[in-house]
């Protein structure tokens, strides 16, 4: 894959490149990825996300499985007690409210049988990163037990929990994404944006 060269490669992290086999292109958000590979004429298509960019151009790219972009990844912070359940979810709410998640995503307070509640972070999958980081410099604990990932999202499912709150997160933007026909019209572009 050849990758054009980039003004200002820095502000492509976060990003990601696709190789469309015959060309490739830099710069694309998370939901215009998706976007393509959810199409029929660029589902075979390649995606890599941009970790780091040095001054000189160069990128440090990382595959991202196609199925990774149909996929919600999560995070679980589980407790017996239902006043500490609480305060995990509202510190959850209260810490987007004032900083807000790099991606949209839904909170839940459940009961999940076993005298046990969780509080539930699930968001795209694509986003298990930026949304980790978030939690880390939004300073989010709890003192109990805590699980992620995709097949924790469909564990929890699977229990069918009785959900008592929730709540729907909404995300800063940095990138605005593109849908459709303006979409597909750049996709010849090599650097987006």
């Amino acid at each position: 894959m050849k990758l054009p060269e980039l003004e200002k490669p820095d502000k492509y992290v976060g990003l990601y490149a696709v190789d469309f086999g015959d060309h490739a292109g830099v710069g694309f958000t998370a939901e215009e990825v998706a976007e393509l590979l959810e199409s029929e004429r660029y589902s075979y298509a390649k995606a890599y996300k941009i970790h780091r960019a040095y001054p000189d151009g160069t990128l440090e790219l990382k595959g991202v499985p196609t199925d990774t972009f149909q996929l919600e990844a999560g995070m679980f912070f589980y407790s017996r007690d239902i006043t500490a359940a609480k305060r995990n979810f509202r510190d959850l709410v209260a810490l987007a409210a004032g900083m807000a998640p790099p991606c949209r995503a839904k909170v839940h307070l459940a009961a999940c049988g076993d005298e046990k509640f969780v509080t539930a972070l699930i968001y795209p999958a694509e986003y298990n990163d930026e949304v980790s980081r978030w939690l880390l410099e939004g300073r989010y604990k709890t003192s109990s037990e805590a699980e992620g990932g995709i097949q924790a999202v469909q564990r929890y499912y699977q229990r069918n929990p009785d959900i008592l709150e929730r709540q729907q997160l909404f995300a800063r933007a940095h990138h605005a994404s593109r849908t459709g026909e303006q979409l597909l019209a750049s996709v010849g572009l090599a650097v987006q944006g």
